[in-house]
């Protein structure tokens, strides 16, 4: 074995978003496209001599062929020891996970998240720091201008590891030691829930499906559903890792896990049904004839947090992304308790986990997740519904609509323009920007606007400024209208439309959303012109 250097050019492109570099598996193919951007990550990160890296990744196509170089190259600047899951299969919660009970320098994450997989779908890298959560902009920015002026490589000329087997191997001065994918989180979701509780209702009949959509959940929640918790053998379905998830968009929403929805509307449905996404870091959580949006589910787990024994010392605050329903907001404010309004992005609510601000956090991407790791969390947001469905004895419905009663109803809902022609997109999100200072006082839909602007967040922990976060337009009566770019696409760019209403009235607390939100969508599309500037005459996905 030796260590080379290799000549390189710079690739075009190789700048990070909020979830890291995406882009087709055509592109990460490319000779010295992956390599280029490993090698200026390492050069970012600088002395790595005797560290500890950990890598994973979602068990997409190109995933074990791209952990084979990253082994190469880590071996290459000295790294001591490399973590790596069996088979190459990590989730990102698990990951993060590791990361922190082995005090890792960091870790690797090879995934594409929600999007498509297969040779002609999506792959991507993020790289998360010490704490498990993913890396600040400082050190992106760095990763993405290196790249721009890249000449060389570094890698070692050694054989691929075997993935499958436990165990140590050597390349060059460095241990790969491959571990058990589930082992670590497991362990760690025992300390935070009430297992026997779950186990007992199991064991009374209860039924569940969860969908794994043939990504990367399905070995944990064989292990843990079926395995520990004793749930009846077929309570997981989807449950293989496929490099194409078996054809599945691995998005749990109601649009792409419609086979769940249809199941739990039917006469003889499950208790309760769920579904995690590509790389194991989303949920969706459904009952029986109602599938509960990811800010009510935030907002229930926030205020029944003590059912679960991880969390009944009491929670420090609560977080949420600027486009996600103000529901949590109303419960941090019973509990007395502060809610933060942050970027899209875990990195933000990583800063406030760290410094002891918030226990729960969540996205309207039907991300939720604690300070337990630094990542959101697909399967803790699923065994935390059933321990408060086996504590309760109540219905998932049932939960809901007591909630509602109390708190009132945040109706909302998340309209997607995906692959929409760049230069349309931001024509859209230009003319937003020109209206905002004439809009406050203004009457947008029948609601009278208190605030419009472009969201700006101070993070309250390091000071740093995060600008140009998403068009907000608040009502004086709690509705709002927001628009943002998303970042996690590969074509084109995806226009994200936001609609919320309050409703304390129970009486309408049944209505259908998209019926209640019909008026500002109008409203949405006439202030933004989005449907003749896009040429699109409705969403390409409503959730």
């Amino acid at each position: 074995m030796t260590i080379q250097v290799i000549p390189t050019t710079p690739f075009s492109g190789q700048k990070p978003g909020t979830s890291g570099l995406r882009k087709k598996v055509t592109e990460f193919r490319q000779p010295g496209y992956l390599e280029n951007f490993v090698q200026a990550l390492f050069n970012t990160l600088g002395d790595c001599a005797g560290q500890t890296l950990v890598v994973g990744g979602d068990g997409r196509y190109f995933n074990r062929q791209a952990i084979q170089v990253i082994l190469r190259m880590a071996a290459a600047h000295g790294f001591g020891k490399v973590l790596v899951g069996r088979g190459g299969i990590l989730s990102t919660p698990a990951l993060s996970c590791v990361v922190r009970k082995h005090a890792a320098f960091g870790g690797i994450v090879l995934s594409a998240s929600h999007n498509p997989g297969g040779p002609d779908g999506d792959f991507g890298i993020k790289y998360n720091i010490g704490n498990g959560g993913p890396a600040p902009e400082r050190i992106t920015d760095e990763v993405y201008r290196l790249t721009q002026s890249i000449d060389t490589y570094r890698i070692s000329d050694a054989a691929d590891a075997n993935l499958d087997q436990l165990g140590t191997v050597r390349i060059e001065q460095m241990d790969v030691e491959v571990i058990d994918s589930v082992a670590d989180y497991a362990q760690l979701m025992q300390r935070l829930f009430d297992f026997d509780a779950i186990r007992a209702l199991f064991a009374r009949g209860f039924t569940m499906r969860f969908d794994a959509m043939s990504a990367v959940t399905g070995p944990y929640a064989h292990a843990i559903l079926e395995g520990i918790l004793g749930a009846p053998a077929g309570t997981v379905i989807h449950g293989e890792p496929l490099e194409d998830f078996g054809g599945h968009h691995p998005d749990p929403n109601p649009v792409n896990a419609a086979g769940l929805v249809a199941l739990m509307n039917a006469p003889h449905a499950p208790d309760f049904g769920a579904a995690s996404d590509g790389d194991g870091d989303r949920n969706m959580i459904v009952g029986r004839g109602i599938a509960v949006s990811p800010a009510d589910s935030l907002a229930i787990i926030a205020a029944n947090a003590a059912v679960a024994p991880g969390y009944r010392a009491g929670l420090k605050g609560i977080a949420r992304s600027m486009p996600t329903s103000a529901a949590p907001d109303r419960v941090a404010e019973a509990l007395g308790i502060k809610c933060y309004e942050t970027p899209t992005g875990w990195k933000y609510f990583g800063n406030l986990m760290d410094a002891g601000l918030v226990t729960l956090c969540g996205e309207e991407s039907y991300g939720t997740g604690s300070d337990h790791i630094r990542e959101k969390d697909g399967l803790w947001a699923v065994l935390f519904w059933l321990n408060l469905l086996a504590v309760s004895g109540k219905a998932v419905d049932t939960i809901v609509n007591e909630h509602w009663a109390r708190f009132g109803r945040n109706v909302y809902s998340r309209h997607d323009y995906e692959a929409v022609d760049s230069e349309a997109a931001h024509s859209v999100m230009r003319r937003l920007h020109a209206a905002l200072p004439g809009l406050a006082g203004t009457s947008v839909g029948g609601h009278t606007v208190a605030l419009a602007d472009d969201f700006a967040y101070t993070d309250p922990v390091d000071g740093s400024v995060s600008l140009g976060q998403g068009i907000r337009i608040v009502m004086t009566d709690g509705a709002r209208i927001v628009f943002r770019l998303s970042g996690t696409g590969t074509e084109g760019a995806t226009i994200r439309l936001y609609l919320e209403l309050y409703e304390a009235d129970p009486a309408r607390h049944g209505l259908e959303a998209q019926a209640m939100l019909a008026g500002l969508a109008q409203a949405a599309d006439e202030l933004a012109q989005l449907k003749a500037t896009t040429g699109r005459q409705a969403p390409s996905v409503v959730t």
